[in-house]
């Protein structure tokens, strides 16, 4: 039985390293948390050791598991990249999605979108490998729980579903600016709202989203996300990563403001446009189920639920070897590993 570490600094991690932790205790392994900052005290579903520094030092993994931008390289094992979302293009390449910090062994990519510009970007720095195996958030996306669909399906009692997800970056998101627009239709009642936000929004917004909750809406933790995505027919959203995770279930998405408009979404800039675009998003024409079709395929091509099976299998064959050798991390890794360690206030030996 070999030793695995998840590693968390934010509460939207869990729901993806989640079904990292399934599939490796399926397998046999042991699998232990090392939850920073506010991922600190999450709950699991599979059986998950919680271990602090020492006790991850200790541990001796065989590899890290990382949805954080960061990791800890004075912890042993293979370092492993599983990401936090996807690519929304909210910052340029350098700053964002592509962003290559040095702390990474091995980088698990979501589909060819994404694979593609890592492969290049191995290729030129050479000290990281990339895998391409699909996103584990997404496995219960395709692993449908039909208790926990029932639970959120039977108050919109035959009603089609709406699901209103929005980004905490604040001049992106359009939880303050869609509010009143919401709020009309959840009123109405011909369509039923289940309403999220993301974790890091004002506690505002949160207040005020949750105060629609009635008859005709309910609001949508965290961990149910996954399930109100599988429930709902047509997603309300901005530039947030749901977007891109609703898609990939071949559903019709509509956006408000979003920063780099694509052909599958029905992009809008006035509130008051929300009731046509929804029933333009009901009603798809068969070019925009097409365009649904084909970016779904770019980013996220794997709907077998296995995603997380395919990172396992990847990590063993870096650590085997498989993958080749890589050169010595760049000079501005070491220059943030040191940062790490002083945030963390660890000056020993790397183990």
């Amino acid at each position: 039985m070999a030793e695995y570490l998840l590693f968390a600094t934010e509460r939207y991690a869990l729901p993806i390293l989640q079904p990292l932790a399934r599939a490796l205790h399926e397998s046999g392994q042991s699998v232990s948390a090392w939850l920073e900052g506010a991922a600190s005290g999450g709950r699991w579903e599979t059986p998950v050791r919680a271990v602090g520094l020492r006790e991850a030092l200790a541990l001796r993994p065989r590899a890290v598991f990382s949805a954080a931008n960061w990791v800890p390289s004075f912890v042993s094992g293979a370092k492993v990249q599983v990401f936090h979302g996807f690519n929304v293009e909210k910052r340029g390449d350098s700053r964002g999605h592509f962003r290559v910090r040095g702390m990474f062994d091995l980088y698990c990519t979501q589909g060819p979108a994404t694979t593609a510009p890592f492969r290049a970007l191995a290729e030129r720095e050479g000290h990281f490998a990339v895998a391409e195996t699909g996103w584990p958030k997404l496995d219960p996306l395709f692993r449908h729980g039909a208790h926990e669909d029932d639970a959120l399906k039977l108050p919109a009692a035959g009603r089609r579903i709406v699901l209103f997800g929005s980004t905490f970056t604040e001049r992106l998101s359009a939880a303050p600016l869609l509010f009143d627009a919401i709020a009309a239709e959840v009123a109405r009642g011909d369509r039923y709202w289940l309403l999220t936000l993301h974790p890091k929004c004002p506690q505002e917004w949160f207040d005020r989203y949750r105060s629609l909750s009635g008859p005709n809406a309910s609001f949508v933790e965290t961990e149910q996300l996954m399930a109100a995505q599988r429930v709902a027919d047509v997603l309300v959203s901005d530039t947030s990563s749901i977007v891109s995770e609703f898609v990939v279930q071949h559903k019709p998405v509509v956006t408000f403001r979003n920063r780099a408009p694509k052909p599958h979404m029905l992009d809008f800039s006035d509130s008051a446009l929300l009731p046509a675009m929804l029933e333009r998003a009901f009603a798809p024409t068969p070019e925009l189920r097409a365009e649904i079709l084909r970016y779904a395929d770019a980013i996220h091509p794997y709907r077998d639920g296995r995603s997380s099976e395919r990172v396992i299998a990847a990590t063993e064959d870096f650590i085997d070897g498989e993958m080749g050798s890589l050169r010595a991390k760049p000079l501005a890794a070491r220059l943030r590993n040191l940062q790490i360690r002083h945030r963390l206030g660890y000056w020993g030996p790397a183990r």
